[in-house]
């Protein structure tokens, strides 16, 4: 199945913000353990949460387009219905 160049950028920003997150929590946790441990991994899993609404948001862009594509897919199974009946 060939990717459309719109699924391609939101896949290619679906991993990026994965790593975003996973390289993210490991620099916010590194900044914060001189301060304290429970500091370091409050602020971690602060930002882990933060930052899984920006991969939430992108599943949800990608989840959409499927929907209008079958969306799409069904109308035009309907109107062939329809002109079929009507004639």
């Amino acid at each position: 199945m060939q990717k459309d160049i719109y699924e391609r950028i939101i896949s290619f920003l679906l991993g990026a913000s994965w790593a975003i997150v996973l390289f993210g929590a490991l620099i916010t946790f590194k900044l914060f353990i001189s301060l304290s441990l429970v500091l370091a991994i409050f602020s971690t899993l602060l930002y882990i949460v933060v930052s899984l609404f920006t991969v939430l948001a992108l599943d949800a862009f990608m989840v959409n387009k499927e929907r209008l594509k079958e969306a799409k897919k069904q109308t035009k199974l309907l109107e062939k219905i329809y002109a079929k009946h009507t004639k």
